[in-house]
């Protein structure tokens, strides 16, 4: 298990990082590192949301919880208890989260433009300060 505020203290680690690769140019870097922020922060609140004191993170904790082993941010958000509010008040930032997923990882270098990535770090700071 990763404890529910491991996950939090991941997700902002994850966020700085990103910034960080934003201020040195690594455009593409940063974009992926933002989604997984996005999906590491969405972790922890559904660990808040079901009171759980951490998430599965290996194959034996998931055996009984496979939907929950997903990179899919709309899956998670769903899991989150906040879906509707994000879907009716949000959905222009979340939409812009929705491009991301972890096949970035493969992406040549160069392949996101800079306002892609500035663009993608304040939707992400948006949508953790929403939730």
């Amino acid at each position: 298990m990763i404890s529910a505020s491991d996950l939090k203290d991941i997700a902002f680690e994850r966020l700085a990082d990103a910034e960080i690769l934003l201020l040195s140019k690594r455009f593409d870097s940063a974009v992926y590192l933002s989604g997984y922020c996005m999906e590491i922060y969405l972790k922890h609140k559904i660990c808040e949301k079901l009171d759980w004191s951490g998430f599965p993170s290996t194959g034996r904790e998931f055996e009984k919880l496979r939907s929950l082993k997903t990179h899919d941010l709309s899956v998670l958000l769903s899991l989150t208890g906040s879906e509707n509010l994000i879907l009716k008040e949000y959905l222009p930032v979340w939409s812009k989260l929705l491009v991301w997923n972890p096949e970035f990882r493969y992406r040549v270098a160069g392949s996101v433009k800079e306002e892609e990535a500035v663009e993608m770090l304040q939707n992400v700071k948006k949508m953790i300060e929403i939730l």
